[in-house]
């Protein structure tokens, strides 16, 4: 298998030099790595040239890198059922940059993508219906990039008087609670049953030397 995508690469490589860039593998993975420019050419001829079929557009995903240049990598999981491989087009991509939608040549795409610009914010220009999938109307920020606060930014609740679900900012409670040092995250100083055990070889290991 390693060997046919390798082919593949090569002939990527040799048709669409500005886009196609170097093939990688990692734990049987394969991986080309790519730029925005010549994209969608890449992505029609991995789907339609016999020698690699990829039609199945199994994932659009992202990862965020903040400490980065190219902050961004925007990925395309591609499998060709007719003869089982599969291959992973990497993007790397800075924040502002745009990423061409390639819905019209795999229609999962439509809804991945937008799965994408809610959690991380990256636009798919040429995408009919680019709007949040996952979180609430309104909702501020997107909840996988690094830098998003893991409390968020609102709250929600139903209010009994207003008879409807309202948002407001984080309120952190968590500070003016008792602490009973009963959770071992929270750092008890006090000597449990059996430590002493460990004290008293301590001790012993030192006279004996």
């Amino acid at each position: 298998m390693s060997e046919a995508l390798k082919e593949i690469g090569g002939i990527a490589q040799a048709r669409f030099p500005d886009c196609a860039g170097e093939l990688t593998f990692d734990r049987g993975q394969a991986t080309l790595h790519a730029s925005v420019d010549g994209l969608l050419e890449l992505l029609t001829w991995l789907r339609d040239d016999s020698d690699s079929l990829f039609k199945q557009l199994i994932d659009v995903t992202a990862v965020d890198y903040p400490k980065r240049e190219h902050r961004f990598d925007v990925i395309y999981n591609l499998l060709s059922l007719r003869h089982n491989i599969r291959l992973r087009v990497k993007l790397a991509l800075g924040v502002e940059m745009p990423v061409p939608s390639c819905f019209q040549i795999h229609s999962a795409a439509y809804w991945l993508e937008r799965e994408v610009w809610d959690m991380y914010g990256i636009y798919f220009a040429g995408h009919p219906d680019l709007r949040r999938i996952l979180t609430d109307y309104g909702f501020e920020g997107h909840p996988q990039r690094k830098d998003f606060p893991l409390t968020g930014h609102v709250e929600m609740r139903y209010d009994e008087g207003e008879k409807r679900v309202i948002y407001e900012p984080v309120k952190l409670t968590q500070a003016f609670r008792g602490f009973d040092y009963l959770s071992p995250w929270e750092g008890s100083l006090d000597v449990l049953p059996g430590d002493e055990k460990a004290e008293d070889k301590t001790a012993e290991a030192g006279n004996d030397g």
